[in-house]
């Protein structure tokens, strides 16, 4: 009985040992999403499913910090609570919320759902946000969070690009690719922004090593959502690393349009994603796939998720089930 005692002790220690290596090797990422006004209603349910997915995977906590002015998505706020947010006001037009103003410094990954029109974080929010990224925080940027607050001057480096909000060539070039296969840089007068109709449209990547894309196919489709077309900005320290083709037969530029981009600010790395519009578009299986292994670069430079057997071929998109 002795033995048997130690035996089992030394199999407990073993494991525990082998638990905390692991741990230690792929330690959780701490994760704030952020989010309050947005013009697409159903912000309060993408943030819902954001959180847990992200929280399915294993890699992530995730918490949310909520403005106490809300815009848009009342609807949505009370059908998908999240734990620990108190309640918010919901207000017919955007206000800035002063005492909206985060512990940055306690998470390794922020992700923002605020959209067009948000109004502005306060001053002292702003320049916190600015040193968490500089010293080297992780933030993802998807979809509307691009339209959001045009006039800070260092968000708009960290997004890289951006649309609406009344951008125009004071605000950066337009970068796209060509059908050579060129990265363009254009300088030409115009608004920053558009979309056309929702429709399924292809992905295809531009770098196929980089952690992030590595192990995706070339090409692949993403479910029903709006493209992005005629972003511009600054385009600093930024690689795009997956565009869309942006077809005139659907009110598009005939152009080949960032999709997803990488980015540095100061030791800060960003992943910046032009998808998500509604639920069925953050449901496609290469829309989930690149935001979680997004989410896990801009955290850490590196990418442990395997690509799943479900992602999107060139021809047909896959979805799953919430």
């Amino acid at each position: 009985m002795k033995n048997i005692r130690i035996i089992l002790l030394l199999s407990l220690f073993v494991l525990s040992s082998t638990v905390l290596k692991a741990q230690e090797s792929n330690p959780i990422i701490k994760t704030l999403i952020v989010d309050g006004q947005n013009n697409h209603d159903q912000w309060p349910k993408i943030t819902f499913l954001l959180k847990e997915q992200m929280e399915a995977s294993g890699l992530f906590t995730v918490d949310v910090a909520r403005s106490a002015y809300t815009w848009k998505g009342e609807k949505y706020i009370s059908e998908f609570p999240i734990d620990g947010i108190s309640s918010t006001i919901a207000l017919e037009e955007p206000k800035t919320d002063q005492d909206f103003n985060p512990d940055f410094s306690k998470y390794d990954l922020v992700i923002t759902n605020f959209g067009w029109n948000a109004a502005p974080w306060p001053e002292t929010t702003q320049k916190n946000f600015e040193k968490f990224m500089s010293e080297g925080g992780g933030l993802v940027v998807f979809h509307a969070a691009d339209n959001s607050f045009p006039k800070w001057e260092a968000y708009n480096k960290m997004i890289g690009l951006g649309g609406w909000g009344e951008r125009t060539e004071k605000d950066g070039p337009y970068v796209y690719y060509n059908d050579a296969g060129e990265l363009i840089r254009d300088n030409s007068v115009g608004k920053g922004g558009a979309h056309g109709p929702q429709s399924e449209y292809q992905i295809q990547l531009r770098n196929s090593e980089h952690p992030i894309t590595k192990g995706m196919p070339e090409v692949w489709m993403h479910t029903k959502d709006e493209l992005y077309n005629s972003l511009r900005g600054p385009a600093e320290n930024m690689e795009i690393i997956a565009t869309a083709y942006s077809d005139p037969n659907n009110k598009g530029t005939g152009r080949h349009e960032p999709a997803l981009m990488v980015l540095n600010y100061g030791k800060g790395r960003i992943f910046h994603n032009i998808m998500g519009h509604v639920d069925y578009s953050v449901a496609c299986v290469g829309f989930l796939t690149s935001m979680l292994r997004g989410a896990e670069w801009a955290a850490t430079g590196a990418v442990t998720q395997e690509i799943p057997v479900d992602f999107p071929t060139a021809k047909k998109s896959s979805s799953r089930e919430f």
